[in-house]
């Protein structure tokens, strides 16, 4: 099974715009997540525990879940090349194992001297409750790579 994606840069970014991702949070994500992550936290992994808690069964880890903003950016909005200079996260609702989530990226501000763009990162389940509010900044980097010198610094 193969997939596509458009490498070319983008020709230009404007302030407003918006794209989004989609994805339902399965039980195999979250089991890969753990696994990945080492995060056993038995809110994730364990019904009876989960089931005695707080949100009544297993949540998803907000990682797991803020890493569909990252999808949004690195492959939509700015689209390939970008890089992560910061990330703020708000959790504002719990996503459960079959919650439907849509990252929406919107570009809120480029910088006019280099090549920066801040963003409002949010997630929404498929009510269009909000679940993870954000605000990220980014480095859209359509340099080609040069290797350095030995020695050369940075």
């Amino acid at each position: 099974m193969g997939f596509s994606v458009n490498l070319q840069p983008r020709a230009k970014i404007e302030v407003g715009e918006t794209a989004s991702f989609t994805k339902t949070i399965t039980e195999t994500d979250v089991i890969l997540f753990a696994g990945c992550t080492g995060d056993m936290n038995p809110f994730h992994i364990n019904e009876e525990y989960a089931r005695q808690m707080r949100f009544g069964r297993r949540i998803a880890h907000g990682m797991l879940v803020t890493g569909l903003i990252s999808a949004v950016m690195g492959m939509k909005l700015p689209g390939p090349g970008t890089i992560y200079l910061h990330q703020e996260l708000d959790f504002r609702n719990p996503v459960y194992i079959g919650d439907t989530i849509t990252a929406v990226a919107t570009v809120l501000h480029i910088r006019e001297d280099k090549p920066v763009v801040t963003l409002s990162t949010n997630c929404y389940n498929q009510e269009g409750v909000l679940v993870v509010q954000g605000k990220a900044v980014v480095l859209v980097d359509q340099r080609p790579y040069t290797p350095r010198e030995p020695g050369s610094a940075g």
